[in-house]
């Protein structure tokens, strides 16, 4: 074992003093961040008084409206008459169509109707004076004859009774409403309703055979046009999913995005070979440009789309400009930077074999810098698929637009899920577009 006397140590110390005389910063900075951070954020919960928040939040919202992502649902109302019949009526858009008879609504001999809700667990039977609900192992019966909706027995937790009627929770599969004169019914169904033909077509309800049957060599449905074309307008003027319409609005904002990304780098481009300090030695005209990059990307993209719309009017127009105005300034930043981090080596020697300025760029610069370019660009451009989905929600025109629609009915959640897909498949596409392309043009492999 080697011994070290007290001169070599103090040699060593002299020599290494960053490993022996550490600052109070050194020895201790992880633990004041850590302690900083911990304190933050409790402060963080009392500004924003997170445990209210949480208590008061309305979670049984998510799960309804997640169920309405994935299904639909089907209301018949039942009106009992004066003479003690039942009429049983549906809304004006059903998605049965106009004349349904489904078969899980079932008139029995003595007047009554059944309607199966799921399957012969969850049902109610509606007759003159008395309904009945059965769910969950037990039927319960409500007695409609007096003035009030009255439940016979102990009211189960399921169970809600009210001044006027009685609610009847059944969980995904629907609820009950019952009052003295009507029970209305929701009876949910897994998938999306008439999401190829809508009820006011001609194919719609047929088997998927019979339909493929008619395409393929059926007669004619209508004497001036094709199955096949019939088929297509259809399902391309769906008026209840509007196929169409989203698609439309799709390709907008794909439209917006590209257009608006390359302007801006067309625009950002000479405009940062000025900013750079080390291109351009004007140190006035460099400031002059960063501070104008800042200006265009400090300002949101939602807001120059905001002041855009005011201008030109709800449209891809100004959803163009507001992408075209963001990505000149972040995309001139950038540049000049990437610029100015370049190594000039190559650039003063290609200069003093006395070649014009615009050879030195070529030659010197451009090498160094297109894969810069191009990684930043491609990056932007697929980022801007995303953003003029946001913006078209302020008027900026696209599918954001119209997902911002469905979304105000509070009604519309299964269209708002097939949009989102369709927004989730597109950013997946052009991802991974853009990471091919990025490597191509910059020579690398993909893994």
């Amino acid at each position: 074992m080697t011994v070290i006397d007290a001169n070599r140590m103090h040699e060593i110390e002299a020599r290494y003093p960053e490993y022996f005389h550490r600052s109070f910063r050194q020895r201790f900075g992880g633990l004041m961040i850590l302690i900083a951070t911990l304190l933050y954020g409790l402060y963080a919960v009392w500004f924003f008084d997170l445990p209210k928040l949480f208590a008061e939040a309305h979670w049984e919202r998510v799960g309804i409206y997640l169920s309405q992502w994935v299904s639909y649902d089907v209301q018949p109302d039942l009106r009992i008459q004066d003479d003690g019949s039942i009429e049983v009526r549906y809304p004006r858009f059903s998605p049965l169509g106009d004349h349904p008879h489904p078969d899980w609504v079932v008139n029995n001999p003595d007047g009554s109707i059944t309607v199966s809700i799921s399957g012969i667990s969850r049902s109610v039977t509606v007759s003159k004076s008395e309904t009945i609900v059965t769910a969950h192992g037990v039927s319960v019966p409500v007695d409609v004859s007096s003035g009030a909706p009255e439940v016979v027995g102990p009211v189960p937790s399921w169970m809600t009774v009210y001044d006027d009627n009685v609610l009847a929770d059944l969980g995904f599969a629907g609820d009950v409403s019952i009052s003295v004169d009507r029970v209305k019914v929701r009876k949910r169904f897994l998938g999306w309703a008439n999401f190829i033909f809508d009820t006011q077509s001609s194919f719609f309800d047929k088997p998927v055979g019979e339909v493929i049957g008619l395409v393929v060599s059926g007669p004619r449905i209508k004497p001036d046009q094709t199955n096949l074309a019939l088929a297509f307008e259809d399902i391309w003027n769906n008026s209840e999913w509007q196929h169409g319409d989203v698609w439309t609005k799709l390709f907008q904002t794909i439209v917006m995005a590209f257009l608006g990304t390359l302007l801006g780098a067309l625009a950002a481009f000479p405009l940062a070979f000025l900013a750079a300090r080390n291109i351009t030695p004007n140190r006035l005209l460099n400031q002059i440009l960063k501070r104008f990059f800042d200006f265009l990307r400090s300002v949101d993209m939602l807001i120059w789309a905001l002041f855009l719309t005011r201008a030109f009017g709800p449209g891809p127009l100004a959803g163009s400009g507001a992408i075209f105005l963001t990505e000149t300034g972040t995309l001139g930043k950038l540049y000049s930077e990437g610029l100015e981090n370049i190594d000039n080596k190559p650039r003063e020697g290609i200069k003093s074999t006395g070649a014009q300025t615009v050879l030195v760029h070529r030659y010197g610069i451009m090498p160094q810098i297109v894969p810069v370019i191009v990684s930043q660009t491609l990056y932007q451009w697929e980022s801007n698929v995303r953003g003029a989905t946001i913006i078209g929600a302020v008027g900026a025109g696209g599918i954001g637009l119209k997902l911002w629609e469905a979304m105000r009915t509070n009604a519309n959640w299964e269209n708002v899920a097939y949009m989102v897909i369709l927004i989730l498949i597109v950013v997946f596409l052009f991802d991974a577009a853009s990471n091919v392309l990025r490597h191509r043009l910059m020579g690398t492999k993909t893994h």
